[in-house]
C-alpha cells in the first residue's frame, strides 16, 4: 500500500531525513520507533504531504505521490494525526467530527461515537475543555470522518495515564480489524509492541533496523543501543 523509496527531507537549510525507506502492506500497523528527535515526525509529514522530500519517491497504492498537498492525499486516503492533536478547541466534539465529514465516506459522527464511547456523551462540549485523553480520541476520531485507508499516527499515547492507553491500544486494534492500515509513530515501546506486525527504528534520520515485532523483542542489542531500553 505504502513504499516511501530514499526519501531526503530538509528544515531549510538542515537536512534531516537520509535515505529513508520503508514499506506498509494493506490492513498492517508498522511502528516507527526512535527517540525524541530522531526524525519520526519528519517522516510523518513527509508521508503526509506536509513537508516535501528533496529526493527520493513515495508511492500509495502504485500511484507516485511525492509533492502532492496534504488535502490531494487525504482525498486519496492519507490522513494523519500529528502528536499535538490539532483539535479546534473553540469547536464542539460534534462540530469537530462534522467539519471534515465526506458525505460519501463510510464513517459518520455515529460511527465513531461507537468506536469511541465517551465522545458520544460529551458531543456537546467544546474541545478546549477535554481531557488529554478525551482529545486523542476526538483526534483520531476526527482523521476517522475523512474516510481513510492509511492512518499516520503521531505519539497517541505521549502524556496519557495507563488505563487511557490501554483504551486507545483496543481502538487502534479495533480500526485494524476494519482493515485500516496504520503508521504508528511512538516512543512507548511496550505500547508499540502490543500493536505493531514490524518496526522500523529510526535515528539521527536514518533507518537503522527493520523486522518483526518478535525479532525486536528479541533482539535487547538493538533496543538499547536505539531505544535505550
Amino acid at each position: 500500500m505504502l513504499e516511501v523509496r530514499g526519501i531526503h527531507t530538509y528544515y531549510g537549510l538542515s537536512h534531516i531525513l537520509f535515505d529513508v525507506s520503508l514499506s506498509l502492506r494493506r490492513g498492517e500497523i508498522v511502528g516507527l520507533l526512535g527517540r525524541n528527535g530522531a526524525g519520526k515526525t519528519t517522516t510523518m509529514k513527509s508521508v503526509c504531504g506536509m513537508l516535501r522530500p528533496k529526493e527520493g519517491t513515495i508511492f500509495f497504492d502504485g500511484e507516485d505521490v511525492t509533492g502532492k498537498k496534504p488535502f490531494q492525499l487525504v482525498r486519496r486516503g492519507i490522513c494523519y494525526v500529528p502528536d499535538d492533536r490539532r483539535i479546534f478547541a473553540d469547536l464542539t466534539v460534534e462540530d469537530n467530527l462534522g467539519i471534515v465529514h465526506r458525505r460519501t465516506g463510510e464513517w459518520s459522527r455515529e460511527k465513531v461515537y461507537d468506536l469511541f464511547p465517551p465522545l458520544r456523551e460529551i458531543a456537546g462540549r467544546r474541545a478546549g475543555f477535554l481531557s488529554g485523553g478525551e482529545r486523542a480520541m476526538l483526534a483520531v476520531g476526527r482523521a476517522l470522518m475523512s474516510d481513510p485507508r492509511l492512518l499516520l499516527l503521531d505519539e497517541p499515547t505521549e502524556g496519557l495515564a495507563p488505563l487511557i492507553v490501554k483504551a486507545l491500544e483496543e481502538q487502534i486494534l479495533r480500526l485494524k480489524e476494519a482493515g485500516i492500515s496504520i503508521l504508528l509513530s511512538e516512543q512507548n515501546l511496550k505500547s508499540s509492541l502490543r500493536l505493531i506486525d514490524r518496526a522500523y527504528i529510526i535515528d539521527n534520520g536514518r533507518i537503522r533496523y527493520h523486522g518483526t515485532v518478535r525479532e525486536l523483542t528479541d533482539n535487547e542489542e538493538i533496543r538499547k543501543m536505539h531505544l535505550m531500553i
